[in-house]
Parts: structure tokens; C-alpha cells; sequence
């Protein structure tokens, strides 16, 4: 017979779901800090790419909404607009999802945990169908505050790589049918970050530009690179390519060996994100 404690079991879940709506939550004002100001060596300066105009694509209800529009990639080609990188939607306006069908977003990619998406669910937008990939559902609950641990579990983890895998691929189906797709987790630095970080390899983008995209995030939440909850910095990210490096030998292995992409689907991919 096995005995339950409910009140231990009420506590742990009670203290996830703090963590988890602590990620989610909107930034206190907080002081932006710069790169140099933070670890040193831990972050590189940003790309003026970055943050040329349109990037951030102003919704109302969400902070870190932007696109990957513009990113110099494979062959001096440049990523189309095909691709959105967000936080959760689960506070977006009418506005928002008016401005979401314009830019004909009809996959939105939920990296969401189960009960990250029952404490804040996204709001729908019309025409747009829901892929879920729960990249990490394979871990403790803890993973969703002990980033470096997550970080690393991008790579190592068997679900996580799944769940990416299934990312990519819907934004692979979506691209080709001239279509958008937005994808995103609670707050739009962590999951996402990788993801993004994970699709901008595959189109050939440079690894600095790729650097700065994930620390905009620092800027569009007006977070600090040393806030753990709200912002994100270099040494994350560092994890993650680290781990790829140690377990398949680089990224293009991590890419076709761990997410198991084939030349198809990168070539699919570039054909349709490159312009």
C-alpha cells in the first residue's frame, strides 16, 4: 500500500507553479544592465541587427514578440519574415491577433510544460493551429528554474530533442506553404532562445549575430543579464553549445544526429526561410 502525503504533495506542487508563473510573470522595473556591466566575458556586445526597426512587432499583450527578419545567413542570403519568436499569448488583445493573421501566422508552436500552459493559456488566434512540444516535460519540475540544468538538457535530454525536433519541423511544413510560424514558451528567452539559436544555425547565420538575438531578450523584457527570472546571459546559451560540442561533436551533429534532421528538411527550411 503506498500512503500519500497530501500535504508534502501540495506544497511541491504549490512551489511549481510559483516558479513557473515567477518565468512567466511581467518583469518588475528592473535596471538594465549592460554587457560589459555583467560577468566578464560572459556577453558579447549586441548587433546593431538586432534591433533595426520592425523587428519587435508590438503586440500589446506580450513582451519578447519579434521576428528573425533580416539575419544575414547561408550564402549571403538574408531570413524572411516567416518566423515569429514570443513569449506566451496568453495575454494578447484582439489588436494582437489582427496583427498576428496579417503577417499570416497559421502554426503556433507551444514549448510549454502542461501546467505552465493551465496557469496562463494562450488566447487563440484565428486560422492558427496548435503544435505542442514540451521540450521539458522529460525532467523535474525543477528544470524550469535550474536553467543551467535546462540548458544542458536541451541537448542531452531524449524528449527535449523530440519536442525540438517537432518544432522545427512544423516551422519547416508552415515556411513551406508560404506560411508563418510562431513559436514560443512563457517568457521567450529560454526555450525559445535555443530554439532560435538551434534554428539560425541551420540557416547559416553567424554565431555572433545568433549570440545577440538571444540577449535582445534582456532588452525587450527590461531585464538585467544577471536576472534569473527575467533575464538571460552568454554563459546559458554557452551551456548548450557546449553540451552539443561534448555529446555529437558540433552543432551540425547535434542538428542531424541528435534532432535527426535530414538534408531535406534543412534544405526545405533554407529554401523557404532564406531569401
Amino acid at each position: 500500500m503506498i500512503v500519500v502525503n497530501t500535504f508534502s504533495l501540495r506544497r511541491r506542487t504549490a512551489a511549481i507553479a510559483l516558479s513557473t508563473s515567477l518565468l512567466a510573470a511581467p518583469v518588475a522595473a528592473t535596471v538594465v544592465v549592460s554587457p560589459a556591466a555583467a560577468t566578464p566575458g560572459a556577453n558579447p556586445a549586441l548587433s546593431s541587427a538586432v534591433f533595426t526597426p520592425g523587428r519587435e512587432i508590438g503586440l500589446t499583450g506580450t513582451q519578447n514578440t519579434r521576428t528573425l527578419d533580416g539575419y544575414r545567413g547561408l550564402g549571403g542570403k538574408h531570413v524572411n519574415d516567416r518566423v515569429l519568436r514570443s513569449d506566451n499569448l496568453s495575454k494578447i488583445t484582439a489588436a494582437d491577433t489582427r496583427k498576428l493573421t496579417k503577417r499570416h501566422v497559421t502554426t503556433i508552436v507551444d514549448l510549454r510544460t502542461g501546467l505552465e500552459k493551465r496557469f496562463q493559456a494562450n488566447r487563440s488566434v484565428p486560422g492558427a493551429r496548435t503544435v505542442n512540444a514540451d521540450v521539458l516535460g522529460g525532467l523535474p519540475p525543477i528544470a524550469l528554474v535550474d536553467l543551467k540544468k535546462a540548458y544542458s538538457a536541451f541537448v542531452t535530454d531524449k524528449q527535449a530533442r523530440t519536442e525540438i525536433r517537432r518544432a522545427l519541423l512544423a516551422i519547416k511544413s508552415t515556411a513551406a506553404r508560404g506560411q508563418t510560424t510562431l513559436f514560443h514558451c512563457s517568457a521567450g528567452k529560454d526555450r525559445t532562445g535555443w530554439v532560435s539559436a538551434t534554428l539560425l544555425t541551420i540557416l547559416g547565420v553567424d554565431r555572433g549575430t545568433i549570440k545577440a538575438d538571444f540577449l535582445a531578450s534582456n532588452r525587450f523584457r527590461h531585464a538585467s543579464p544577471n536576472d534569473v527570472l527575467n533575464g538571460v546571459n552568454i554563459g546559458l546559451l554557452n551551456t548548450s553549445f557546449a553540451a552539443a560540442n561534448r555529446k555529437y561533436g558540433s552543432m551540425d551533429g547535434y542538428i542531424r544526429k541528435g534532432l535527426r534532421l535530414t538534408d531535406a528538411d534543412i534544405n526545405s527550411l533554407r529554401a523557404s526561410l532564406l531569401r
